[in-house]
């Protein structure tokens, strides 16, 4: 069934009931318990398909370390003494045998068997599914009617909870794991939670319009497009670039090393007019990197088949860890004026730069910024795997 149907059918249940005295059958609404059991089943589904999706990649990953730790292997030295030789030129004339040809090949040919290996991992058939991504939020779906219209009421979020535990899925819950109510409708952002492990939480509205993932959630255990088109951030990035999404981030840890890599540059951005046009202009902003570096790798192929346990601790955060998707460079960009370059020596931490001379404005605004230090946009149009690029979103841009 479309979706836009069960918001539909929600409308139409919440509407006062006329009783038809002739035919009372006709004042009866839609059936809402069917369209809840259709969600719980849609929700099971969905959790088994990332299981096996799951499954299936650490089953390759398993063939691929066997693989990587055949072919680093060192060959054996050969056994057979010189006087032997013409035996073997004269065995060579016959026919050779199965048994013997496949004994040769494993002796004298590590190029053979590695590709037999790489044979045995690209047969493997790779999960794909409409409904799966691996690395990506699944989008589970729950049926309860808003009385309230689309901002769902506390008794509507705990009923939602209250579905996820009739359909048997609560123990497969994980942090970030979005929960759709589908009766609210299919606009926006509307009617979309997230798991923090316990409750489900709503999206933050103080820079988008939209929604975007609450400032309870760490990003750096998601990876950058772990929610994407899943919640929705409205317009293309290349037409309005205050469109992509946000994420926070505490980078003190690494503010040393922004500060070493910290310059103003000239910089060629697209934006667009009032009326729509579209304009490239030349600006000043400061830039800056950092990195994330991977965990050592191991060295034999047991420990590549427990690689998910060799993971990095997100910094003054415990129990979380940085997900794969940020390892490598990040670039961060800000203003190029003295008041972005003071908002992003903020974000670096106390005793990277030197103190500032503060008035008693300076304080009052640095006290009521300091809770956005932690808030970037990620730009999707120059990020790639290894390179992530952030930008600082300040107090002015705050809508709510």
């Amino acid at each position: 069934m479309p979706t836009h149907q069960y918001g539909r059918l929600a409308a139409a249940y919440l509407q006062p009931k006329v009783v038809n005295r002739e035919d009372p059958s006709a004042s009866a609404g839609p059936d809402i318990l069917s369209l809840a059991l259709t969600t719980r089943a849609y929700t099971r589904v969905v959790l088994r398909l990332r299981a096996q999706a799951e499954s299936e990649a650490r089953h390759v990953a398993r063939l691929q370390a066997a693989e990587r730790s055949y072919t680093t292997t060192p060959s054996r030295p050969a056994t057979r003494n010189s006087h032997r030789q013409p035996i073997q030129s004269r065995a060579s004339s016959r026919a050779p045998s199965p048994t013997s040809s496949h004994s040769h090949s494993r002796n004298h040919s590590h190029g053979g068997n590695g590709r037999n290996h790489s044979s045995s991992t690209s047969a493997v058939t790779r999960f794909r599914s409409p409904l799966v991504r691996l690395h990506r939020a699944p989008l589970l779906r729950v049926f309860v009617p808003s009385p309230d219209g689309d901002w769902l009421s506390d008794s509507s979020v705990v009923e939602c909870e209250a579905e996820l535990k009739r359909a048997g899925v609560l123990k497969l819950l994980r942090v970030g794991d979005v929960v759709w109510d589908v009766a609210v409708g299919d606009e926006g952002n509307l009617g979309r939670l997230v798991w923090d492990g316990s409750y489900l939480v709503d999206l933050d509205y103080k820079y988008s319009r939209m929604g975007e993932l609450s400032p309870y959630f760490h990003s750096l255990a998601f990876s950058p497009s772990y929610f994407h088109r899943v919640i929705r951030i409205g317009a293309s990035a290349t037409h309005n670039p205050n469109s992509n999404p946000i994420v926070y981030l505490d980078v003190t840890p690494w503010g040393q090393e922004l500060a070493t890599n910290l310059q103003l540059l000239q910089d060629r951005a697209r934006t667009e007019t009032p009326h729509g046009a579209l304009h490239d202009v030349v600006r000043w902003v400061h830039r800056s990197t950092f990195t994330i570096r991977p965990p050592a790798p191991p060295h034999h192929a047991q420990a590549y088949s427990r690689a998910h346990v060799l993971r990095v601790p997100i910094p003054n955060v415990d129990g979380f860890f940085i997900d794969p998707g940020w390892y490598g460079t990040v670039v961060i960009e800000a203003e190029g004026t003295n008041e972005g370059l003071a908002d992003l020596q903020g974000r670096c931490g106390p005793g990277v730069f030197p103190p500032r001379a503060e008035t008693i404005t300076t304080k009052i605004r640095n006290e009521k910024e300091k809770e956005s230090r932690r808030v970037w946009r990620i730009l999707r149009e120059k990020s790639r795997p290894g390179e992530i690029w952030l930008r600082a979103v300040r107090e002015k841009e705050r809508i709510m």
